[in-house]
């Protein structure tokens, strides 16, 4: 099952069964989800076999689905079909036997590499349905009425290599998503409740169960570390070109590869519900959504093999009634015209293509939930981004430290710290980090004291201390318009400023900030290159979305959203007829992207509800795989551009050949398959990408 004639035989046959609600099929993966109310799928086993086809259930697990590979047909029966097939040539050529010894060899040569053929086009033909067996077999059967023995083994030989070389085409496209599969080890090394070590087939392995992992060792599962440390290669989930530090306390996935250290972590996630798992569950759902292109080539597929089969019965019939021409002459062509009539290459050009791309996609982190956006993808002329934890860390850093009064450097920077460690405040986390970071040592506060909405203050060897914002300054009486025109610069820039002061003046100055990923401004550099304009959109106050968007290179910056307004900015940009993006964290900007054309959530690896919910998800943070992203849909696109016109003209070429009397059988069967072949190949590229 991998043509649609076959799906509309499959579907035909189905649809009158009661109790089936809905039938989804996924030609490249040859699979077919029925939904039903029926007691037992018998009914549905039934039904396909009448067709002559056989259906094999695969129950349904909390595995992802594959389809099997089909087992390896010998090679012998075409051998044969090829020795007799040139050897029913040759003698017709150089008249080498009698007439009877060129049938008898053309008949094996049909025989032996078409049976399969004529069988499954006797079960099109029994349903009226032409797909390119059943043209096949006419055509090939015509030739031997007609007396074309030579040319008929021929061709039917030909068809057969071109069939076996298209499958083993397809197989590898079907293969792109199977080495998904692969990537997680079957085994992990869990510890049982005496203590000892013992290696459990990864699914049978429960949540909160340690597993062990050595150095060069895959992980089977999802987890977070428990003792140890080491670096892993997450390229296989997020498509990192480095390997990331692991240390106590950070998560690691399936699927992924330890390097250097060893280590123990507790399973978050069974085997069924690891990231990498739901990566392939949407992987397997996206290519089976059909792409708008396919859908446009499914429907002409439907109207241009009937009106060819026409073509070929008014050329068969009219010229040697209306202008007395050779019945023979016409027969045959009309024949030739019949091999020409299928649309196989035209049809499997679409879903090979979008398939590569999403697998393409998918090794370099991205995950792509339909080839609708893949496809769409080319045509973003604009892109919101939210700012926190997109465009910047999501977490506040100590920037600036500016001493005011004279001192020691060192003992203001621990004074500050030691109040700044004793609050909860993202600020003062942030300047205590600092100080850690440094080896800064603090001191024994006494009397500490929070001041909501301004700071802190505490006792250090007997003097009193604060550590607040430019109110509690204020409220000191300590402000003046030289220390003024050192903070504003800081806070035009977007930056929060924290002061340290004691009884009598301010001390220091600490200005604390999110800091923009490094990976931000090549990200929005290459956006603009390809032609996209952006928009970022955050709640924060306006003189920092100035700030971020300066540094960043953005086109427009809009401050001080609530989430109703975020969703209202990306209504104003549709409603001007942009095709627009909204890049967030998957959650609280949920109606923004939703609104979007394509959602993109940032950091989606171990998040259930990024990869069900965004459209496009980036498996790490890193920005400039939207770019990566839309060139990839612009090569996509391309190559299903290339793949349309070359099916088309192709045939078109041949189809005037043979009507003046040029084309041949064996032509014509180069130029069905051999397109099929050229457009498989092609699509083949993306996985190169």
């Amino acid at each position: 099952m991998d043509c649609p004639t076959e799906e509309a035989l499959i579907r035909r046959a189905l649809t009158p069964v009661d109790g089936i609600l809905s039938l989804e099929f996924n030609l490249l993966q040859r699979t077919l989800l029925v939904r039903h109310t029926l007691v037992s799928i018998n009914p549905v086993i039934a039904a396909i076999t009448a067709l002559g086809m056989t259906a094999e259930p695969v129950e349904p697990t909390s595995q992802p689905t594959q389809a099997d590979s089909e087992p390896a047909k010998p090679w012998w029966p075409l051998a044969l079909s090829g020795m007799a097939a040139l050897g029913a040539e040759t003698i017709e050529w150089l008249h080498l036997a009698p007439a009877w010894a060129t049938m008898l060899l053309a008949l094996v040569a049909v025989l032996s590499g078409g049976l399969g053929t004529y069988k499954k086009g006797w079960i099109s033909l029994r349903h009226l349905n032409l797909n390119i067996n059943a043209l096949m077999s006419i055509a090939v059967t015509g030739a031997l009425l007609i007396g074309q023995w030579p040319e008929a083994a021929m061709v039917m030989f030909l068809f057969g290599v071109a069939e076996r070389i298209e499958a083993m085409s397809l197989d590898r496209a079907r293969n792109a998503i199977r080495s998904l599969m692969q990537l997680a080890p079957d085994t992990a090394t869990v510890q049982q409740p005496n203590g000892d070590w013992l290696n459990v087939d990864a699914k049978q392995v429960a949540i909160d169960a340690i597993v062990r992992i050595r150095p060069g060792e895959k992980i089977p599962l999802d987890g977070v570390i428990l003792s140890g440390n080491s670096s892993v290669d997450q390229a296989p989930i997020t498509g990192e070109s480095l390997p990331v530090d692991k240390a106590v306390g950070d998560t690691v996935f399936a699927g992924t590869v330890n390097q250097s250290g060893s280590f123990e972590y507790r399973v978050t996630a069974l085997a069924g519900n690891t990231t990498l798992a739901r990566i392939i569950h949407a992987v397997e759902a996206a290519q089976g959504a059909r792409a708008p292109t396919q859908r446009f080539v499914d429907q002409f597929a439907r109207i241009y093999t009937p009106v060819v089969f026409l073509i070929a019965l008014g050329v068969a019939v009219l010229p040697p009634l209306v202008f007395g021409g050779a019945w023979f002459d016409w027969i045959y062509r009309a024949l030739v015209l019949l091999v020409i009539a299928c649309p196989c290459a035209l049809v499997i050009s679409t879903p090979v293509t979008v398939v590569s791309g999403l697998a393409a996609a998918a090794r370099h982190g991205i995950l792509i939930k339909g080839g609708v956006y893949l496809e769409l993808g080319r045509k973003l002329t604009w892109l919101a981004l939210d700012k926190t934890g997109t465009l910047t860390h999501g977490k506040p850093a100590q920037t600036d430290f500016q001493p005011i009064a004279d001192g020691d450097v060192l003992a203001i920077r621990a004074i500050a710290a030691s109040l700044a460690d004793r609050s909860d405040h993202p600020v003062s986390k942030a300047i205590a980090r600092q100080a850690q970071t440094e080896r800064i040592a603090t001191l024994e506060v006494t009397q500490f004291e929070a001041l909501p909405g301004r700071g802190t203050r505490g006792l250090m060897a007997g003097r009193q201390y604060q550590l607040g914002n430019h109110q509690l300054v204020e409220d000191l009486g300590f402000c003046s318009p030289e220390l003024e025109s050192i903070l504003f610069p800081l806070e035009q820039q977007g930056k929060t400023v924290v002061l340290l002061c004691d009884d009598h003046q301010v001390l220091a100055l600490f200005a604390v900030a999110d800091t923009v990923k490094d990976s931000s401004r090549e990200a929005i550099a290459q956006l603009h290159a390809l032609g996209i304009k952006t928009l970022m959109l955050t709640g924060d106050n306006s003189h920092t979305a100035a700030a971020i968007a300066q540094q960043v290179g953005i086109d427009q910056a809009k401050g001080n959203l609530l989430p109703t307004d975020k969703l209202q900015a990306i209504e104003a940009l549709l409603a001007q007829g942009e095709t627009t993006g909204m890049v967030g964290d998957g959650i609280n900007d949920a109606p923004a992207l939703a609104r979007a054309d394509i959602g993109f959530a940032m950091g989606a690896a171990g998040s259930d509800s990024a990869i069900e919910t965004a459209d496009v998800a980036l498996m790490d943070d890193d920005l400039r795989k939207i770019a990566r992203f839309v060139q990839l849909s612009r090569d996509t696109a391309g190559i299903l551009q290339q793949n349309i016109t070359l099916a088309l003209g192709i045939k078109a070429i041949f189809l005037i050949l043979t009507l003046t009397g040029h084309g041949s059988m064996w032509m014509a069967v180069f130029a069905d398959m051999g397109t099929s072949l050229l457009v498989v190949f092609n699509g083949l590229r993306l996985l190169r990408r």
